[in-house]
């Protein structure tokens, strides 16, 4: 079985997610990464995609038309060679703006999709579609060769792309009221790469005045990550809307407790996992949801590390090797 997976290969940014679901799935069937000309010309059995709307993004006008183009050429060959389309939903939604045509575009792909890969049980799918779910896989294994310090008390962090849903002006301006004596010493750091110079601007103007907050911006390496992560004494992920979080998971992978919006998914979690290691809050992120974390997350006994042996790249990617083989016979049969 040949695979054409949705992203290019030998990127050293690439979601640690992706590169190690590639690295596993090639000691059993052969992987390509994303090209155009792959995907057009060269001979697959299976199409896994990702993040479908990343496509069609193009940095100039002339460049998306390009995309939109040679998206709906690939969609044609598609049809035509009966290849099986497989989809992983890491979102309830895209997060990106989309004009009219690119909204067409990917429900013509949606309509084409084989089997549905959902990361968690409550991730809703199109009546009567064929699907897996494949539980997101940790990270112990890709930071097993990085040092990660001792905690600083008092320490929050937040770390990932700074997008506007992830609440992170929620999270400074609920930072910023903490006046507490007890939580004096508390610190906030915030790494990761905005989205726009917009977006940094915004929040460096929230931050203005408190020197408890500290801005790391910019790509963070695995060995920033590991460094950062490891101080922190609770990770805090105040995203507005939240339902399968790698950060979430990297956090877990390196021993250290998360504060999470309270839905399902996140409770789901804190079941699996244990409740010392997911914490989480109703509705709104407040000053008191993290002065009140802080305190558990300090004083809880926590388990030597939270369980993740359902979360193996092992059972991931023989999932994902099903996932395939159940695709190809679906194609076939009809």
């Amino acid at each position: 079985m040949r695979i054409l997976e949705s992203f290019p290969e030998g990127r050293a940014t690439t979601n640690p997610y992706l590169v190690q679901l590639d690295r596993g799935l090639r000691e059993h069937v052969q992987v390509d990464g994303f090209s155009w000309w792959r995907a057009l010309t060269a001979p697959y059995d299976v199409f896994h995609v990702h993040w479908p709307e990343i496509l069609l993004q193009g940095r100039t006008p002339a460049r998306a038309l390009a995309r939109r183009l040679l998206f709906a050429l690939l969609l044609t060959r598609l049809r035509l060679r009966h290849t099986a389309v497989v989809r992983t939903l890491h979102n309830l939604r895209s997060h990106e703006e989309k004009s009219p045509t690119e909204r067409r575009l990917l429900q013509a792909f949606d309509r084409q999709t084989t089997l549905w890969i959902r990361l968690n049980a409550f991730t809703a799918l199109p009546a009567g579609a064929l699907e897996r779910t494949i539980a997101h896989g940790d990270y112990r294994e890709w930071y097993a060769g990085q040092t990660c310090p001792s905690t600083v008390p008092g320490r929050l962090l937040f770390f990932g792309l700074i997008r506007p849903y992830k609440g992170i002006n929620t999270l400074i301006e609920c930072f910023t009221a903490i006046t507490d004596a007890a939580e004096s010493s508390a610190t906030l750091r915030i790494v990761g790469q905005p989205h726009t110079p917009e977006l940094a601007r915004t929040l460096g103007a929230l931050a203005a005045g408190d020197p408890r907050i500290e801005f790391s911006l910019g790509y963070a390496s695995d060995e920033t990550l590991a460094h950062e992560i490891g101080e922190a004494e609770l990770v805090v992920l105040p995203y507005q809307e939240m339902h399968n979080s790698g950060a979430t998971l990297l956090a877990l992978s390196l021993g250290r407790p998360v504060l999470v919006p309270r839905n399902a998914v996140t409770e789901a979690l804190a079941n699996e996992v244990g409740g010392d290691w997911v914490l989480t809050y109703p509705d709104t992120l407040s000053p008191q949801d993290l002065t009140d974390a802080l305190a558990a997350a300090r004083f809880s006994s926590h388990t030597a590390r939270p369980d993740l042996s359902a979360r193996t790249w092992e059972t991931g990617v023989a999932g994902h090797l099903e996932a395939y083989a159940c695709a190809v016979r679906a194609v076939r049969a009809r």
